[in-house]
This record gives structure tokens, C-alpha cells and sequence, in this order.
């Protein structure tokens, strides 16, 4: 009688950790635009911390902090990475925020803190379940560590050094026709508004 009584606590435990887990992974149904609940975030920080082989934790990075190594870098992160985590690592840019879960501040001590190898592995393999792909299969570890370094750099980043990446960012058709739009301007021409036929001699 007993034992029975004791499974059946099990299952019951059971059970209510299931209905928690998913009410925890479901609140706000499936929407990108909430934020992970503090069970969810709490499981996906364990998880991912047990992914992470001990090997690379212990890595250290073997690129210098060069100037020229942090210009590489910094440039890489804005023509790539910043369309996700911004120029300043903050995550507030059009992708980042649209994300689920949003990406971390890179400036933060939850990010700081990790090993070199830990980072590395990110940038090289991705988060499952994120929008952060892996890039191992472009064989840029360099690169990588590289970054590495940048994202060591950005709780320190220089009003010139995001001006400097603003111009590295993508630009969508639009970005790039009012530049054009701008240049002209500053040029002496006057420019053609969208969809205005130019006017013949």
C-alpha cells in the first residue's frame, strides 16, 4: 500500500512539472513577441551550458588584440552580426527584436563572463531553438575568434567606433536610394522623388 502511495506522488510530481513546463513554454501561445518566462530561460541556460563540451570551455583565444585584429572584427560584426544584436551588442535592432528568444546584451556579465572557448563555440555552432546560426561551415574560425575579442570590446565601444560600423551595416533598396537621394543633394542635384518620371530637354 505503501509503495503505492509513493508512486503515485511520483506521477503526480511528475505530471505537475509537465503542466508547468508547458504552460511556462505556451504563455502567450507561440507569439515571437513575448519574452521567456524565468523557468524557460533558467532550463535553456542549463542546457545550454551542458552542450558545451569542457574542452572548449578551457580554450583561450589565440588571436591577439591587435588594433588591426579589432578593426577586422568590428567591421565583420557590423556588416554581419549587428542586423541581429545591433552595432553596440544591445540586441535592439530590426531582427533582434522580432526574435524569440531576443538575443542577449553582449555588453552584459551573462555574456562577459563566459570563457573565450565558451564564445567561440556560440559563434561557431549556434544556439538550437534561436535565431543564431552556426558558421563552422564557412571554416572563418579565425574570424571567429576574432569576434571574440569584439564582443570582449563592446562594453567599451566608442561613439566613433558605431559611427564608423553604421556605414558596414546592410542596407535594404530604400537605405541605398536615400543615400543616393541625400548624396545628390549635397551635390547640387536635385532629387528625383520615388516614382516621378524624369523630365526631357
Amino acid at each position: 500500500m505503501r509503495r503505492a502511495s509513493t508512486l503515485l506522488l511520483i506521477i503526480v510530481a511528475f505530471v505537475g512539472l509537465f503542466v508547468a513546463v508547458a504552460a511556462s513554454l505556451l504563455h502567450n501561445g507561440l507569439s515571437a513577441r513575448s519574452r521567456p518566462s524565468v523557468m524557460e530561460e533558467m532550463l535553456a541556460r542549463n542546457a545550454w551550458h551542458l552542450a558545451i563540451p569542457s574542452s572548449t570551455r578551457n580554450m583561450h583565444n589565440p588571436v591577439p588584440a591587435s588594433s588591426e585584429n579589432l578593426t577586422d572584427a568590428r567591421l565583420h560584426f557590423a556588416d554581419h552580426c549587428a542586423i541581429c544584436h545591433a552595432n553596440d551588442g544591445s540586441g535592439d535592432a530590426l531582427f533582434g527584436r522580432g526574435l524569440y528568444p531576443k538575443p542577449p546584451d553582449l555588453r552584459q556579465p551573462e555574456t562577459q563572463n563566459r570563457s573565450d572557448g565558451e564564445l567561440f563555440w556560440i559563434i561557431e555552432n549556434g544556439v538550437r531553438f534561436t535565431g543564431m546560426p552556426s558558421f563552422a561551415s564557412h571554416g572563418m574560425s579565425e574570424d571567429s575568434w576574432k569576434l571574440v575579442l569584439f564582443v570582449r570590446h563592446l562594453p567599451h565601444l566608442t561613439a566613433e567606433e558605431r559611427i564608423e560600423m553604421s556605414s558596414y551595416n546592410p542596407k535594404s533598396p530604400a537605405d541605398r536610394e536615400e543615400e543616393k537621394d541625400e548624396d545628390d543633394f549635397l551635390n547640387g542635384a536635385t532629387p528625383q522623388k520615388s516614382g516621378t518620371p524624369k523630365s526631357h530637354p
